[in-house]
């Protein structure tokens, strides 16, 4: 059977499907709707007279044969990609779309000072970001990048730093000091209000010191959790309790008066943030591109 030039696509649309197991979010990635997706893939078994999906309202799953076509087509599609993405080297304004899963953190502080001048300098390069501190295999689930704080990092990539050491400290707003106090030891924190967030694997975080002794962890009274940065920042500033955060999160609020730290000589440093991207694949330039902005406008130092 003959590969008729719009099965390409929908090759592609199988692909994502199969990686996703989810119509919904391979639409997300391609950017269409999961409808247009599951529509694609229906055509495409019918062309191809054989079932590769098994659909269900909870679960998308694979068949034998569809596993097997996968395995089949899933390198030659990438050395097309790959081939297209060096193409563009010969053009005067390079062109593409890269995906980057980013530590929120990390999204917040490091992405949108360079992101802008990145718009200005490459018009026509698409950048889609997705900041959450869950931890993701980006090859997996399509990313072309990942960033985070460094040490977690998966030891089978290939990392850049792009950015200073961080010191983590805790921070308030004045209205919570004046009515509970200001804690002068960790352990005072016992007596405080803490808002707090979990790991990417789902564990409760624990708040990281300096001491004279050295460095230790400590579980801190919790009343609320909560996995959204800016919510965390709202309730901070509002006075309902303390957060614990990088340095760079709370600078804004640290210079007009909106919050104070607190323990500050017993503030931990660690290293900074790291993007990694797979050793088994071809780095795209618009990937190698934003990498070098970040070094050149050197947001959180390097």
């Amino acid at each position: 059977m003959s590969v008729a030039r719009s099965q390409l696509t929908d090759f592609t649309y199988f692909l994502t499907v199969a990686r996703h197991r989810s119509f919904r979010l391979a639409g997300l990635e391609m950017g269409v709707s999961p409808s247009a997706i599951s529509h694609a893939l229906k055509g495409l078994e019918a062309k191809l007279g054989v079932r590769l999906v098994n659909r269900t309202n909870r679960s998308v799953t694979l068949t034998a044969a569809g596993e097997e076509f996968r395995d089949s087509i899933e390198v030659p599609l990438k050395d097309i990609d790959q081939a297209v993405e060096r193409l563009n080297k010969h053009r005067d304004s390079p062109q593409g779309r890269i995906r980057i899963n980013a530590q929120v953190d990390a999204a917040h502080t490091i992405l949108p000072p360079v992101l802008a001048l990145y718009a200005e300098r490459y018009p026509e390069i698409k950048i889609e970001i997705e900041a959450t501190d869950r931890l993701v295999d980006i090859t997996h689930e399509g990313f072309d990048a990942g960033i985070r704080v460094s040490g977690t990092v998966p030891e089978d990539m290939v990392a850049q730093r792009i950015s200073g050491d961080l010191r983590w400290i805790v921070a308030g707003a004045p209205a919570y000091f004046q009515r509970f106090g200001i804690p002068q030891t960790p352990i005072d924190l016992k007596n405080h209000r803490c808002i707090n967030g979990r790991l990417g694997d789902g564990r409760i975080y624990q708040w990281e010191f300096e001491g004279p002794d050295g460095e230790f962890s400590m579980s801190v009274p919790t009343q609320f959790v909560l996995n959204d940065r800016p919510t965390m920042l709202a309730m901070t500033l509002a006075g309902s309790g303390l957060m614990y955060c990088v340095e760079p999160v709370f600078s804004p609020y640290l210079k007009n008066g909106g919050l104070q730290i607190v323990l500050e000589e017993w503030a931990a440093r660690g290293e900074g943030y790291q993007i990694y991207y797979s050793s088994r694949r071809q780095v795209p330039l618009g990937l190698r591109l934003l990498i070098d902005l970040i070094r050149e406008v050197r947001p959180l130092g390097l």
